[in-house]
């Protein structure tokens, strides 16, 4: 919004924010071809050019992505003869392996890739960023224009392709001498001929066909995965000229942004910067932090802090976060420290109580991505967690309350456990609520603070809260309650003893903490609410 009403500064953060998953799913559709970069710079130029006829704020990414996959079937469309037998400038694949540091599976998958027809590897760079976390179905269905369940059926076979190519990047690195002969006549370059003749070879021999090890499905090798950094060097040049800057105009760009475009401006090492005609994006050097927001565009808080709002003096928060405007109170702004298992909490402060009413009724179950509770009222509410690593490991989407009118604080964490804590009768106690060696961990964004298995807040108004599960898979039960319930479940926990005692987070004022992925607005797409705290 702040970029659409002129801010140069919310522009630059815009482009440089959002560059590197248009070069994750321009790279990967085209396998690092030499026209990634142009193609990059199309859609970069065509969004900053469109900016201004988007509505909706909250679709920015699903627009943005949308913007990608036209240029790139544009792209297949303009393809000559002479150059369909091109070689990639720099392969995609390897450069995901060697950027990301993949081995094993993980390493399988990014070189079975090569081996899709264009049209996979397409579906391939949306789906590959889905299950990272980084993009919701709904957004790849409507980047590729077709419904959710039509983008079910495509993503399955191309799943399915998948897997054939892994089973050949597989038995290539083996040592079966059919394979060797058969592939003499082979000139090294993946097509969509020579899978067919190798899927036909695997199928029929025992040695190719023999699985040496447990094969983990490809969805689970990719959660959490990260975006492929942009190569050193990386330039996006946006050249605004005549056309260009009509075309904006019409689009209801104001005259301050117009003029910022067009003013020299001198070079930067990092971001975006305007330089005369147009933008220069030059990539942070390797030692330089990256961006903040680097996949999650910023959140415009929609209301002014209340006058009796009362900062807390600590944490200093980041200068981020000083740039936006607080609902009020603070959020816990530093990664926990796992306090003493015999470390009594501290008093929980009396908030008054009317009770709170819930759509989901007195215990609400929530196990699938998009289900919601709205509560309303004044008083505490249960959130219960249980993650469920047996089924899918990996990033945990967090849920995020939308809508909110009135306040919400985050009043204590519940005694018993939390979920890094050893389970109770586990095997030398190497399994906790995040997983184990045997099933691999659930994995939360870096930084991110440990939650409990039961988490307090109190609610003075209206809210939603949604399950935005992507990566790992979780479920919410979520119970209104009562101050009583919270003081006894921190201070006694259950009825076969207590791992550990609780931790009232409550100040009893509006300074307590608020949750981190909060908003007055209601999204879209609730998973798409960035957090509040700088970690």
């Amino acid at each position: 919004m702040a970029a659409q009403s002129g801010d140069r500064q919310a522009l630059d953060e815009l482009v440089a924010g959002w560059l590197p998953l248009v070069y994750n799913i321009v790279g990967r559709a085209l396998n690092g071809h030499a026209d990634v970069d142009d193609v990059v710079q199309e859609t970069m130029l065509r969004a900053v050019d469109n900016l201004g006829s988007l509505r909706d704020p909250d679709s920015f990414r699903s627009w943005l992505v949308a913007i990608a996959m036209r240029q790139i079937r544009d792209r297949a469309r303009r393809r000559t003869p002479d150059r369909l037998e091109e070689a990639p400038a720099s392969d995609f694949a390897e450069l995901t392996v060697l950027r990301l540091q993949l081995e094993g599976q993980r390493r399988e998958v990014a070189e079975a890739a090569r081996w899709l027809d264009d049209e996979d590897r397409q579906l391939l760079s949306l789906w590959w960023l889905e299950v990272a976390g980084e993009l919701s179905r709904r957004e790849l269905a409507a980047a590729v224009g077709i419904t959710r369940q039509h983008a079910a059926v495509r993503v399955q076979r191309m799943k399915e392709r998948l897997e054939t190519s892994r089973g050949i990047v597989r038995a290539l690195d083996g040592a079966c001498p059919d394979l060797r002969e058969l592939t003499g006549r082979w000139n090294g370059r993946p097509d969509s001929v020579w899978r067919k003749r190798l899927a036909r070879h695997i199928r029929n021999c025992g040695y190719c066909g023999g699985t040496h090890e447990s094969v983990v499905p490809a969805e689970r090798l990719l959660v959490g995965i990260a975006l492929v950094p942009l190569p050193v060097g990386f330039t996006l040049s946006l050249a605004f000229g005549g056309k260009t800057a009509v075309a904006a105009t019409s689009a209801g760009w104001s005259a301050k942004l117009l003029g910022a475009l067009t003013k020299p401006a001198v070079a930067m090492t990092a971001g975006a910067t305007m330089v005369a005609g147009g933008a220069y994006v030059v990539t942070q050097p390797p030692d330089a932090p990256p961006p903040r927001a680097a996949v999650t565009p910023t959140a415009t808080a929609t209301s002014e802090p209340p006058p009796s709002a009362t900062p807390s003096p600590t944490p200093t928060p980041s200068s981020s976060a000083k740039r936006k405007t607080d609902l009020y109170g603070t959020v816990v702004d530093a990664v926990d420290r796992a306090p003493d298992p015999d470390a009594r909490p501290a008093a929980l402060p009396r908030r008054p109580e009317s009770g709170i009413t819930s759509t989901g009724g007195p215990r609400a179950v929530m196990q699938h991505r998009g289900d919601s509770v709205t509560l309303s009222g004044r008083g505490y509410v249960l959130v219960r967690w249980q993650i469920s690593p047996h089924a899918r490991p990996g990033a945990v989407v967090m849920p995020t309350w939308t809508g909110l009118k009135g306040k919400l604080f985050h009043v204590a964490s519940g005694g018993s456990r939390r979920m890094d804590d050893p389970l109770p009768g586990a095997p030398n106690g190497y399994a906790t609520g995040m997983g184990g060696p045997d099933i691999g961990y659930a994995v939360l964004p870096p930084g991110t603070q440990q939650m409990w298995q039961n988490e307090y807040f109190y609610v003075d108004g209206t809210v939603t809260l949604t399950q935005n599960e992507r990566g790992c898979d979780y479920g919410i039960t979520v119970f209104p309650s009562s101050r009583e319930a919270v003081d006894e479940d921190v201070n006694e926990g259950p009825d076969q003893g207590a791992i550990r005692y609780g931790l009232v987070r409550d100040t009893g004022t509006d300074s307590a903490p608020v949750p981190q992925y909060v908003t007055r607005s209601t999204p879209a797409d609730p998973a798409t609410v960035p957090q509040r705290s700088r970690v």
